[in-house]
């Protein structure tokens, strides 16, 4: 195989095979472009590795393809309010724009002066007055945030757009963000608006589509291009890792899974099992031991009541570590990752 991997190993990065999740990103579209717009914020989380970073930047981009669209992606380590209104004003059209609304900026440093109108020495207020002139000339903006976290600027952000929500400006925010990222955030009492809105979790991709993948681009017969799917487990970081390294060593499935596993576990496991609470470890533990899945077995094992068992379950399910849709059942969601606690779980 001659050619270039199709396959990426970088998280994040947007491959050339990518198994697109349509109707959620469709979801966001049609509510952000209706007329009036059904909402002007969307939460998307899911685990590490759950395709959040591509999910964000594919839905902004076909957004941005739209007429009088306007995308912005903000660092979310940055001040944020500043940021923003610095790559407004460094779009040509839109300097014009804020020029003759007569919106001087030349006190935050960008922007030019305007003759006869005061600096505007406030941040927010800034804001609102270039997104009021975008209003004017009928343009929308979409604001992404990659990887949210609580932090005094995060905060300080979301606090600011609730404002511009009330004052019906055009814009609208797409951010990702780990489960209990999103929900430290949402649980701040100031911002009751991210309270309300909507969250998309990225759960496991489909496997048939998956296994199509595989046979059409590695050649796979249909019964292999399914088993090569079904490792996979429908997590979409182990959907490219293994599609990397089946392409990598067409010859040697045994060494591909190998090297598949080895690298899930130091690019994406060592990190999600760091950010585990020890009770959280040793309830993965009971269920790496028991094959069946039976939540009675779980429990016994780890000598734990319903009610003390549940929490975490739930905790889990919603960190996207497992799946509690059988009833009486959990199984884990991660492939390769029942061994992965059985060899980390005594070390810690």
């Amino acid at each position: 195989m001659g050619k270039q991997n199709p396959y990426t190993l970088t998280f994040g990065k947007e491959p050339t095979q990518l198994i697109a999740r349509a109707a959620q990103s469709q979801q966001v579209i049609d509510a952000f472009l209706g007329e009036p717009s059904t909402q002007q914020v969307y939460m998307v989380t899911g685990i590490r590795g759950s395709g959040k970073t591509v999910f964000m930047t594919e839905t902004a981009r076909k957004i941005a393809s739209q007429k009088d669209w306007i995308s912005v992606e903000l660092n979310p380590e940055r001040d944020l309010l500043t940021s923003l209104a610095a790559k407004l004003s460094s779009e040509n059209e839109l300097a014009r724009l804020f020029q003759s609304a007569e919106i001087n900026l030349s006190f935050f440093g960008f922007g030019l002066e305007v003759k006869g109108a005061a600096p505007i020495t406030e941040i927010e207020t800034a804001l609102q007055k270039m997104l009021l002139s975008l209003k004017k000339k009928g343009k929308r903006l979409l604001i992404s945030v990659d990887e949210v976290t609580n932090t005094p600027q995060m905060r300080a952000f979301a606090a600011a757009f609730q404002i511009f929500l009330r004052q019906d400006l055009p814009v609208y925010l797409l951010m990702t963000g780990l489960y209990e990222n999103v929900s430290a955030l949402q649980d701040e009492k100031s911002l009751t608006f991210l309270y309300r809105a909507p969250k998309i979790h990225l759960g496991p991709l489909n496997i048939g589509t998956i296994a199509e993948d595989y046979q059409a681009v590695l050649g796979l017969d249909e019964q292999e291009g399914m088993a090569l799917a079904k490792l996979t487990k429908g997590y979409s970081f182990a959907f490219q890792v293994l599609g990397y390294f089946a392409w990598e060593n067409a010859d040697d499935a045994r060494v591909a899974q190998q090297l598949a596993r080895q690298y899930l576990d130091e690019y994406a496991y060592d990190k999600v099992w760091s950010e585990l609470s020890r009770k959280d470890r040793e309830i993965l533990h009971g269920i790496a031991q028991v094959k069946s899945g039976r939540i009675g077995e779980i429990r016994e094992l780890l000598g734990l009541s319903t009610n003390e068992f549940n929490p975490y379950r739930q905790r889990l399910i919603r960190k996207g570590i497992i799946s509690g849709e059988e009833r009486g059942y959990v199984r884990l969601l991660l492939p390769f990752f029942d061994q992965y606690v059985m060899a980390h779980y005594d070390l810690d």
